[in-house]
């Protein structure tokens, strides 16, 4: 059976090599590459990352390593990624490997052999494996598409790479669905399984469930500090964690999550959905007390920055103060189509627009009322638009295929293909 697989992965390797090859001279391969390799062969085109470069990435020094491991939500997690991974791992010449939002490696563990074959790939403590340092791989990858990804042989990029194969998955944080890391494991091309992707994606995710657990305790432990004090308030109030979930409120309806500026302090702000708030320090979050007088959101300026593609976001300008917030890529894609058409989509047109079919109205509206929780009245219904007081901008990255590049929505894969077409034609 050992030596079927050696041949099968022999054969399959042998493929990927004619297929990369073909790819790189621009031509048709007799086999499609898979859709996410293809997609990251191409931005590595686009980017001028060279495939035949012997790339070590730079070492981040040892303090440095260390001091981002403290820092790490995902040292809470590595109990769970060594229960889960490390006791076949070594066993399967594979060797696992964690690396922050950023494609550093800060832990790697396992096989011996294995650990000193990844050594001589630049693959060591303190590395960049991010995708546009090192081309197609199973730590910068990931980071870039948010979902688990296995490269295989010839499916990474740059050549040097093609005796290695590697299974990785996105870890983010519960509280806020930020990326905070990549789980991975590798070895020999010889050890790819077709199970290994699935194996640590599932890790990764009873690693996140363990964050959500150590959340939930920690909303707890603010909530036992902010009965008293909530019990002895008149009006209305929440106690709200750094992170603006709620732990516990008095006088108004239960909102799971509060939309907080991004620079929260004391005093008097602005908090979206609640509008003027009294902020105060408690234990390791925030009082806040609602103001008696109305918000007036009137005359806002909203920007909608997708310049950045790992990281949306929505900022507010209005007389009452100015806050932003981080957008998911389902949230981005919603804010961008609406901003597109300021005269409003129906329930049904987004459906079409984000999945191509009208009919899954009821995710729609599900999204959209989360995105209504922080930006209030400044979105209407029937249909959904902004208001038209407001003013909207959309700031746009230089390259069009970097608009929302890991959207599958129809309408925004139709506006990158209309823009790449545009500037490529000018005068048409």
């Amino acid at each position: 059976m050992t030596q079927l697989a050696a041949v099968d992965a022999a054969r399959a390797a042998r493929i990927l090599r004619e297929v990369r090859a073909a790819r790189l001279a621009g031509q048709r391969a007799r086999i499609a590459p898979r859709p996410v390799i293809e997609q990251s062969w191409g931005r590595m085109l686009r980017g001028g990352v060279d495939p035949d470069q012997h790339f070590r990435p730079g070492l981040l020094d040892t303090d440095e390593v260390l001091r981002r491991r403290e820092t790490s939500p995902l040292r809470h997690v590595l109990p769970v990624l060594r229960q889960g991974l490390l006791s076949v791992a070594d066993t399967a010449r594979h060797i696992m490997v964690v690396a922050d939002e950023e494609g550093r490696v800060l832990w790697r563990e396992g096989s011996s052999p294995v650990l000193r074959m990844a050594d001589g790939l630049g693959f060591e403590l303190g590395a960049d494996w991010r995708e546009d340092v090192v081309g197609t791989n199973g730590v910068g990858t990931p980071v870039v598409v948010r979902r688990p990804v296995q490269v295989f042989a010839s499916e990474h990029f740059v050549a040097t790479c093609a005796e290695w194969t590697c299974a990785g998955a996105p870890i983010t944080d519960p509280r806020d669905g930020r990326l905070i890391g990549v789980v991975d494991i590798s070895g020999p091309l010889e050890t790819m399984h077709p199970a290994t992707l699935a194996w640590v994606d599932s890790v990764a995710k009873l690693a996140e469930a363990r964050l959500r657990e150590r959340h939930c305790g920690e909303l707890d432990r603010l909530r036992a500090v902010a009965a008293p004090v909530l019990a002895r308030l008149g009006g209305r109030a929440l106690a709200v964690d750094r992170d603006g979930w709620t732990a516990a409120v008095t006088g108004t309806p239960y909102l799971s999550r509060v939309a907080l500026p991004r620079t929260c302090a004391p005093g008097r702000r602005t908090v979206p959905g609640l509008g003027v708030c009294v902020v105060e320090p408690l234990g390791d979050g925030w009082l806040l007390r609602i103001a008696e007088e109305p918000l007036d959101e009137g005359g806002s300026r909203i920007v909608l920055d997708l310049t950045h593609a790992r990281r949306p976001c929505v900022e507010v300008s209005g007389g009452a103060g100015t806050w932003s917030r981080e957008l998911s890529p389902r949230h981005a894609e919603l804010l961008y189509l609406l901003a597109t058409h300021r005269a409003g989509r129906s329930a049904a047109d987004l459906a079409e627009d984000m999945f191509g079919d009208p009919g899954r109205t009821v995710t729609v509206r599900a999204e959209l009322s989360r995105v209504r929780r922080y930006l209030g009245s400044l979105l209407e219904h029937r249909p959904y638009r902004f208001c038209e007081q407001a003013d909207v901008e959309v700031l746009l990255p230089a390259d069009p295929h970097d608009l929302l590049p890991c959207s599958t929505a129809p309408a925004v894969i139709g506006a990158r293909l209309f823009a790449a077409s545009s500037s490529a034609n000018p005068g048409t």
